[in-house]
């Protein structure tokens, strides 16, 4: 499946240097190694809080607490983005299967990926990190 929705801004560019220094070691892995983190370990995974979801990396608020929900998977879920534009989807061939990856449409950060088991209305469950994630509490 090759589904852009999307693309990433050339001008949300940042130096290897500049990340390292910003991100935590396992931040910077999986946004710019595609890594995943362990199930259950998040600090967002279980997070119930109202508020915004947004890209580590380039603070672009990616999901709302309205549309996250509890899949099991240990790993935030959400059935929808914001907006279709905010993230980028395409084939991820690696370790042997065929998966959906999305990636911050700002910058291009992974973020982790997305499977056609999620609720209505959508029907997809947005497996996230979230070490890709920083969370904005409502006020």
């Amino acid at each position: 499946m090759n589904r852009y929705i999307g693309m990433a801004d050339p001008t949300k560019t940042f130096s290897e240097a500049e990340l390292r220094e910003r991100l935590t070691p396992e931040q910077y892995h999986v946004t710019q190694e595609a890594g995943t983190e362990r199930p259950f370990t998040g600090v967002t995974w279980d997070n119930k809080d109202d508020g915004v979801y947004k890209c580590i990396v380039c603070n672009t608020a990616l999901f709302t607490s309205d549309t996250k929900y509890e899949s099991g998977s240990g790993w935030p879920s959400f059935w929808k983005p914001i907006a279709d534009d905010l993230v980028t989807l395409h084939e991820d061939r690696t370790l042997g299967m065929v998966r959906t990856e999305a990636t911050c449409a700002t910058c291009g950060a992974h973020l982790g990926h997305v499977f056609p088991d999620g609720p209505q209305p959508t029907g997809e469950r947005f497996c996230m990190n979230s070490a890709s994630l920083d969370f904005a509490k409502k006020e």
